[in-house]
């Protein structure tokens, strides 16, 4: 079984592009750290996983995601080798994510939070504190 936990912080804010096909495909790089801290910068040691969401997983992604956020993701992990600049083989590990949840609350993101859909109307209460309703409305 190929099954991945992370959760970690956005390095950047995400990229949504499409396939000829039409289909959504966002990208973005989680840093996690570790629990070991480096003793010498007293820094925590980070390890970065590229992410790629589909679909409508990766719209929403590139909709309310931004740099700094912090996110869980489930998904499927991968590891890539290539050359870097310098000659050397470097490895890059690449999720393919099944869910990203969103950790952060919508005000740290900078932007407005979205209005909250309005309930309907309540029943006018009677006298007793109950609410009238009729058998028809009830959903079972």
């Amino acid at each position: 079984m190929n099954k991945v936990f992370i959760v970690g912080n956005l390095t950047r804010d995400p990229e949504l592009r499409s396939t000829r096909d039409g289909i959504s495909v966002c990208s973005f790089t989680v840093a996690v750290n570790r629990r070991v801290r480096n003793a010498e910068a007293g820094q925590p040691e980070a390890d970065f996983f590229r992410v790629t969401a589909w679909r409508a997983l990766g719209e929403n992604c590139s909709k309310y995601l931004s740099k700094g956020r912090k996110v869980a993701v489930t998904g499927s992990v991968s590891v890539s080798t290539y050359t870097g600049n310098d000659g050397n083989t470097r490895a890059s590990l690449e999720v393919t994510a099944d869910d990203v949840e969103f950790l952060s609350p919508r005000s740290e993101g900078g932007e407005a939070p979205a209005p909250r859909p309005q309930a309907a109307a309540p029943a006018a209460p009677q006298s007793n504190g109950f609410v009238q309703v009729d058998d028809d409305e009830l959903p079972f």
